[in-house]
Protein backbone atom coordinates (compact mmCIF):
# COMPACT_ATOMS: atom_id res chain seq x y z
CA UNK A 1 0.00 0.00 0.00
CA UNK A 2 1.38 3.48 -0.87
CA UNK A 3 2.16 6.07 1.77
CA UNK A 4 -0.82 8.33 2.44
CA UNK A 5 -1.35 11.62 4.21
CA UNK A 6 -4.36 12.72 6.23
CA UNK A 7 -7.44 12.63 4.02
CA UNK A 8 -8.77 15.87 5.47
CA UNK A 9 -5.80 17.81 4.07
CA UNK A 10 -7.47 17.66 0.65
CA UNK A 11 -10.00 20.18 1.95
CA UNK A 12 -7.43 22.38 3.70
CA UNK A 13 -7.69 25.88 2.21
CA UNK A 14 -4.55 27.38 0.74
CA UNK A 15 -3.02 30.45 2.33
CA UNK A 16 -3.04 32.97 -0.52
CA UNK A 17 -0.16 35.39 -0.17
CA UNK A 18 -0.28 38.85 -1.72
CA UNK A 19 0.99 38.88 -5.29
CA UNK A 20 4.31 40.42 -6.19
CA UNK A 21 4.61 41.83 -9.73
CA UNK A 22 8.03 43.29 -10.65
CA UNK A 23 7.82 46.99 -11.41
CA UNK A 24 4.27 47.35 -10.09
CA UNK A 25 2.96 49.21 -7.04
CA UNK A 26 2.64 46.49 -4.39
CA UNK A 27 -0.28 47.12 -2.01
CA UNK A 28 -1.27 43.51 -1.38
CA UNK A 29 0.39 42.40 1.87
CA UNK A 30 0.02 45.24 4.40
CA UNK A 31 3.77 45.76 4.58
CA UNK A 32 5.26 49.04 5.77
CA UNK A 33 6.58 50.78 2.68
CA UNK A 34 10.20 51.82 2.70
CA UNK A 35 13.26 50.03 4.05
CA UNK A 36 13.80 49.34 7.76
CA UNK A 37 15.80 51.87 9.79
CA UNK A 38 19.57 51.65 9.38
CA UNK A 39 19.99 50.43 12.96
CA UNK A 40 17.89 47.37 12.16
CA UNK A 41 19.82 46.62 8.99
CA UNK A 42 23.08 46.91 10.95
CA UNK A 43 21.82 44.49 13.60
CA UNK A 44 20.75 42.03 10.90
CA UNK A 45 24.15 42.22 9.23
CA UNK A 46 25.94 41.64 12.53
CA UNK A 47 23.74 38.65 13.38
CA UNK A 48 24.22 37.21 9.88
CA UNK A 49 27.95 36.92 10.51
CA UNK A 50 27.22 34.11 12.99
CA UNK A 51 24.59 32.14 11.10
CA UNK A 52 26.79 29.04 11.35
CA UNK A 53 25.77 28.97 15.02
CA UNK A 54 22.35 28.11 16.42
CA UNK A 55 20.34 30.98 17.88
CA UNK A 56 19.46 31.16 21.55
CA UNK A 57 16.68 28.58 21.76
CA UNK A 58 14.83 30.43 24.49
CA UNK A 59 15.28 33.83 22.79
CA UNK A 60 16.21 35.15 26.23
CA UNK A 61 17.52 38.57 25.19
CA UNK A 62 14.53 39.14 22.91
CA UNK A 63 12.07 38.16 25.63
CA UNK A 64 13.82 40.40 28.16
CA UNK A 65 13.63 43.36 25.80
CA UNK A 66 10.00 42.64 24.84
CA UNK A 67 8.94 42.45 28.49
CA UNK A 68 10.71 45.72 29.26
CA UNK A 69 9.53 47.54 26.14
CA UNK A 70 5.84 46.66 26.49
CA UNK A 71 5.71 46.55 30.29
CA UNK A 72 4.78 42.87 30.46
CA UNK A 73 5.71 39.97 32.71
CA UNK A 74 8.40 37.93 30.98
CA UNK A 75 7.09 34.49 32.12
CA UNK A 76 3.80 35.31 30.41
CA UNK A 77 5.43 35.80 27.00
CA UNK A 78 6.15 33.53 24.07
CA UNK A 79 7.77 34.40 20.74
CA UNK A 80 7.21 32.74 17.41
CA UNK A 81 7.97 32.75 13.71
CA UNK A 82 5.47 35.51 13.04
CA UNK A 83 2.21 35.83 14.97
CA UNK A 84 0.64 33.34 12.54
CA UNK A 85 2.93 30.64 13.96
CA UNK A 86 1.67 31.52 17.42
CA UNK A 87 -1.93 31.20 16.17
CA UNK A 88 -1.21 27.60 15.25
CA UNK A 89 0.61 26.93 18.52
CA UNK A 90 -2.37 28.32 20.46
CA UNK A 91 -4.75 25.90 18.77
CA UNK A 92 -2.35 23.00 19.29
CA UNK A 93 -1.89 23.90 22.95
CA UNK A 94 -5.59 24.25 23.77
CA UNK A 95 -7.50 21.93 21.44
CA UNK A 96 -7.95 18.21 21.00
CA UNK A 97 -9.42 16.69 17.81
CA UNK A 98 -13.01 17.79 17.42
CA UNK A 99 -12.77 20.79 19.72
CA UNK A 100 -14.08 24.04 18.28
CA UNK A 101 -12.38 27.32 17.39
CA UNK A 102 -14.59 30.34 16.65
CA UNK A 103 -13.64 33.28 14.46
CA UNK A 104 -15.36 35.95 12.39
CA UNK A 105 -15.55 35.54 8.64
CA UNK A 106 -14.15 37.07 6.79
CA UNK A 107 -11.17 37.57 9.06
CA UNK A 108 -7.50 36.54 8.99
CA UNK A 109 -7.37 33.70 6.48
CA UNK A 110 -4.90 31.66 8.55
CA UNK A 111 -7.49 30.98 11.27
CA UNK A 112 -9.30 28.13 9.48
CA UNK A 113 -6.00 26.70 8.25
CA UNK A 114 -4.26 26.49 11.61
CA UNK A 115 -7.46 25.15 13.15
CA UNK A 116 -7.76 22.28 10.70
CA UNK A 117 -4.06 21.45 10.92
CA UNK A 118 -4.57 20.88 14.66
CA UNK A 119 -7.60 18.66 13.84
CA UNK A 120 -9.97 21.07 15.55
CA UNK A 121 -13.23 22.31 14.03
CA UNK A 122 -13.47 25.88 12.78
CA UNK A 123 -16.70 27.77 13.37
CA UNK A 124 -17.12 30.81 11.10
CA UNK A 125 -19.40 33.64 12.22
CA UNK A 126 -20.42 36.05 9.44
CA UNK A 127 -19.52 39.71 9.81
CA UNK A 128 -22.11 42.38 10.48
CA UNK A 129 -23.52 44.43 7.58
CA UNK A 130 -21.04 47.13 8.65
CA UNK A 131 -18.16 44.70 7.98
CA UNK A 132 -17.33 44.30 11.67
CA UNK A 133 -17.07 41.27 13.94
CA UNK A 134 -20.45 40.04 15.17
CA UNK A 135 -19.79 39.59 18.88
CA UNK A 136 -23.32 38.46 19.64
CA UNK A 137 -23.07 35.88 16.89
CA UNK A 138 -19.75 34.66 18.24
CA UNK A 139 -21.20 34.27 21.73
CA UNK A 140 -24.17 32.38 20.33
CA UNK A 141 -21.77 30.00 18.55
CA UNK A 142 -20.05 28.92 21.81
CA UNK A 143 -20.74 25.28 22.78
CA UNK A 144 -19.30 22.88 25.31
CA UNK A 145 -16.68 21.96 22.69
CA UNK A 146 -15.45 25.53 22.20
CA UNK A 147 -11.89 26.00 23.39
CA UNK A 148 -10.65 29.12 21.61
CA UNK A 149 -12.04 32.29 20.08
CA UNK A 150 -10.00 34.50 17.71
CA UNK A 151 -10.83 38.22 17.76
CA UNK A 152 -8.89 40.21 15.18
CA UNK A 153 -8.88 43.84 16.34
CA UNK A 154 -8.63 45.72 14.03
CA UNK A 155 -10.07 43.03 11.80
CA UNK A 156 -8.12 41.85 8.77
CA UNK A 157 -9.14 42.40 5.95
CA UNK A 158 -11.93 44.89 6.74
CA UNK A 159 -10.00 47.24 9.07
CA UNK A 160 -13.00 47.64 11.38
CA UNK A 161 -12.30 47.78 15.11
CA UNK A 162 -14.08 46.99 18.36
CA UNK A 163 -14.44 49.67 21.02
CA UNK A 164 -13.75 49.33 24.73
CA UNK A 165 -17.30 48.99 26.02
CA UNK A 166 -18.41 46.36 23.51
CA UNK A 167 -15.24 44.28 23.87
CA UNK A 168 -15.39 44.45 27.67
CA UNK A 169 -19.03 43.37 27.68
CA UNK A 170 -18.17 40.53 25.31
CA UNK A 171 -15.30 39.28 27.47
CA UNK A 172 -17.56 39.41 30.53
CA UNK A 173 -19.88 36.91 28.84
CA UNK A 174 -17.36 34.45 27.39
CA UNK A 175 -17.14 31.28 29.53
CA UNK A 176 -13.96 31.25 31.61
CA UNK A 177 -12.83 27.95 30.05
CA UNK A 178 -12.76 29.50 26.55
CA UNK A 179 -9.55 31.33 25.58
CA UNK A 180 -10.12 34.65 23.79
CA UNK A 181 -7.18 35.55 21.56
CA UNK A 182 -7.02 39.27 20.78
CA UNK A 183 -5.05 39.38 17.54
CA UNK A 184 -3.64 42.90 17.38
CA UNK A 185 -1.33 42.74 14.38
CA UNK A 186 -2.26 46.31 13.42
CA UNK A 187 -2.38 47.88 16.87
CA UNK A 188 0.22 50.57 16.07
CA UNK A 189 -2.02 52.03 13.35
CA UNK A 190 -5.01 52.55 15.68
CA UNK A 191 -5.87 56.23 16.09
CA UNK A 192 -9.30 55.90 17.74
CA UNK A 193 -8.70 56.27 21.49
CA UNK A 194 -11.77 54.14 22.20
CA UNK A 195 -10.20 51.07 20.57
CA UNK A 196 -8.64 49.33 23.59
CA UNK A 197 -5.11 48.05 23.97
CA UNK A 198 -5.47 44.30 24.48
CA UNK A 199 -2.78 44.29 27.16
CA UNK A 200 -5.27 45.98 29.49
CA UNK A 201 -7.31 42.76 29.53
CA UNK A 202 -4.47 40.49 30.61
CA UNK A 203 -5.78 40.43 34.17
CA UNK A 204 -8.30 37.92 32.78
CA UNK A 205 -6.93 34.37 32.76
CA UNK A 206 -8.80 33.51 29.57
CA UNK A 207 -7.37 36.33 27.44
CA UNK A 208 -4.25 36.18 25.26
CA UNK A 209 -2.86 38.96 23.07
CA UNK A 210 -0.94 38.55 19.82
CA UNK A 211 1.38 41.17 18.34
CA UNK A 212 3.66 41.08 15.30
CA UNK A 213 6.84 42.80 14.13
CA UNK A 214 5.82 42.30 10.48
CA UNK A 215 3.73 45.45 10.07
CA UNK A 216 4.59 48.59 12.04
CA UNK A 217 8.11 47.36 12.83
CA UNK A 218 8.95 46.78 9.14
CA UNK A 219 10.09 43.17 9.62
CA UNK A 220 7.66 41.24 7.38
CA UNK A 221 10.57 39.36 5.80
CA UNK A 222 12.04 38.38 9.18
CA UNK A 223 8.96 36.55 10.58
CA UNK A 224 8.65 37.47 14.24
CA UNK A 225 5.74 37.85 16.61
CA UNK A 226 4.96 37.47 20.29
CA UNK A 227 2.17 36.41 22.61
CA UNK A 228 1.18 37.61 26.07
CA UNK A 229 -1.09 35.32 28.09
CA UNK A 230 -1.52 33.60 31.43
CA UNK A 231 1.42 31.61 32.77
CA UNK A 232 -0.20 28.29 31.82
CA UNK A 233 -1.18 29.33 28.29
CA UNK A 234 2.20 30.93 27.56
CA UNK A 235 3.98 27.80 28.81
CA UNK A 236 1.79 25.58 26.65
CA UNK A 237 2.43 27.71 23.57
CA UNK A 238 6.18 27.57 24.15
CA UNK A 239 6.04 23.80 24.63
CA UNK A 240 4.44 23.09 21.24
CA UNK A 241 6.72 25.47 19.35
CA UNK A 242 9.38 24.19 16.98
CA UNK A 243 12.84 24.52 18.58
CA UNK A 244 14.93 27.37 17.15
CA UNK A 245 11.99 28.61 15.03
CA UNK A 246 12.90 32.20 15.93
CA UNK A 247 16.27 32.44 14.25
CA UNK A 248 19.35 34.44 15.17
CA UNK A 249 18.64 37.22 12.68
CA UNK A 250 15.02 37.57 13.77
CA UNK A 251 16.01 37.87 17.43
CA UNK A 252 18.54 40.61 16.67
CA UNK A 253 16.14 42.43 14.34
CA UNK A 254 13.35 42.40 16.92
CA UNK A 255 15.56 43.92 19.60
CA UNK A 256 16.79 46.60 17.19
CA UNK A 257 13.25 47.33 16.02
CA UNK A 258 12.04 48.02 19.54
CA UNK A 259 14.96 50.39 20.02
CA UNK A 260 13.90 52.17 16.81
CA UNK A 261 10.29 52.55 17.93
CA UNK A 262 10.12 56.39 17.73
CA UNK A 263 11.24 56.37 14.09
CA UNK A 264 8.89 53.54 13.19
CA UNK A 265 5.88 55.05 14.95
CA UNK A 266 6.51 58.28 13.05
CA UNK A 267 6.15 56.25 9.86
CA UNK A 268 2.93 54.76 11.19
CA UNK A 269 1.58 58.28 11.75
CA UNK A 270 2.32 59.08 8.11
CA UNK A 271 0.44 55.93 7.10
CA UNK A 272 -2.63 56.80 9.16
CA UNK A 273 -2.71 60.30 7.65
CA UNK A 274 -2.60 58.73 4.21
CA UNK A 275 -5.28 56.24 5.27
CA UNK A 276 -7.67 59.13 5.93
CA UNK A 277 -6.86 60.68 2.55
CA UNK A 278 -7.38 57.40 0.68
CA UNK A 279 -10.57 56.56 2.56
CA UNK A 280 -12.10 59.99 1.93
CA UNK A 281 -11.14 59.94 -1.76
CA UNK A 282 -12.74 56.53 -2.25
CA UNK A 283 -15.94 57.72 -0.57
CA UNK A 284 -16.03 60.70 -2.92
CA UNK A 285 -15.78 58.28 -5.83
CA UNK A 286 -18.86 56.47 -4.58
CA UNK A 287 -17.23 53.39 -3.09
CA UNK A 288 -18.52 51.78 0.10
CA UNK A 289 -15.47 51.81 2.39
CA UNK A 290 -15.78 51.10 6.13
CA UNK A 291 -13.64 53.22 8.44
CA UNK A 292 -10.30 51.48 8.98
CA UNK A 293 -8.05 51.43 12.04
CA UNK A 294 -5.35 49.39 10.26
CA UNK A 295 -2.85 50.17 7.49
CA UNK A 296 -5.25 49.18 4.72
CA UNK A 297 -8.71 49.90 3.38
CA UNK A 298 -11.44 47.43 2.42
CA UNK A 299 -13.77 47.73 -0.55
CA UNK A 300 -16.68 45.23 -0.31
CA UNK A 301 -17.20 44.89 -4.06
CA UNK A 302 -18.97 41.53 -4.12
CA UNK A 303 -19.33 40.21 -7.68
CA UNK A 304 -17.20 43.04 -9.07
CA UNK A 305 -14.17 42.00 -7.01
CA UNK A 306 -12.40 40.04 -9.75
CA UNK A 307 -13.07 42.72 -12.36
CA UNK A 308 -11.72 45.47 -10.09
CA UNK A 309 -8.65 43.40 -9.27
CA UNK A 310 -7.87 42.81 -12.96
CA UNK A 311 -8.37 46.50 -13.68
CA UNK A 312 -5.85 47.42 -10.99
CA UNK A 313 -3.37 44.88 -12.35
CA UNK A 314 -3.74 46.47 -15.78
CA UNK A 315 -2.76 49.75 -14.10
CA UNK A 316 0.27 48.04 -12.52
CA UNK A 317 -1.23 48.21 -9.03
CA UNK A 318 -1.31 44.99 -7.01
CA UNK A 319 -3.95 44.68 -4.30
CA UNK A 320 -5.42 41.69 -2.46
CA UNK A 321 -8.67 40.29 -3.82
CA UNK A 322 -11.02 37.96 -1.94
CA UNK A 323 -13.16 36.34 -4.62
CA UNK A 324 -16.79 37.38 -4.53
CA UNK A 325 -16.32 39.51 -1.42
CA UNK A 326 -14.03 42.48 -1.82
CA UNK A 327 -10.50 43.84 -2.09
CA UNK A 328 -8.01 45.02 0.49
CA UNK A 329 -5.53 47.72 -0.44
CA UNK A 330 -2.55 48.51 1.75
CA UNK A 331 -1.93 52.17 2.50
CA UNK A 332 1.57 52.82 1.19
CA UNK A 333 3.60 55.87 0.30
CA UNK A 334 1.72 58.88 -1.15
CA UNK A 335 2.76 58.12 -4.74
CA UNK A 336 1.70 54.48 -4.34
CA UNK A 337 -1.65 55.55 -2.95
CA UNK A 338 -2.09 57.99 -5.82
CA UNK A 339 -1.61 55.13 -8.27
CA UNK A 340 -4.25 53.06 -6.50
CA UNK A 341 -6.71 55.96 -6.35
CA UNK A 342 -6.20 56.64 -10.06
CA UNK A 343 -6.97 53.00 -10.81
CA UNK A 344 -10.06 53.10 -8.58
CA UNK A 345 -11.28 56.31 -10.22
CA UNK A 346 -11.00 54.88 -13.74
CA UNK A 347 -12.94 51.73 -12.82
CA UNK A 348 -16.56 51.69 -13.91
CA UNK A 349 -18.33 50.76 -10.69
Amino acid sequence: MPVTVRADLASLPDYIAGRKVPGAVILSSNELSGPPPEAILAAVAEAAADVNRYPAMGADDLLDKTAEHFGLDRPRLAVGCGSVSLCQQLVQATCEPGDEVIFGWRSFEAYPIVTQIAMATGVRVPLTPAQGLDLEGMLAAVTDRTRLLFVSNPNNPTGTALRTAELTAFLDRVPENVLVVLDEAYREFVTDEDVPDGFTFLDRQNVAVLRTFSKAYALAGIRLGFLAASLDVAAGVRKVGIPFSVNRIAQAAGIAAMAATPELLARCAEVTAERTRVHDALLEMGYDVPASQANFVWLPLGEKTAEFNEHCLDQRVVIRAFAGEGVRATVGLPAENDAFLAAAKSFQH
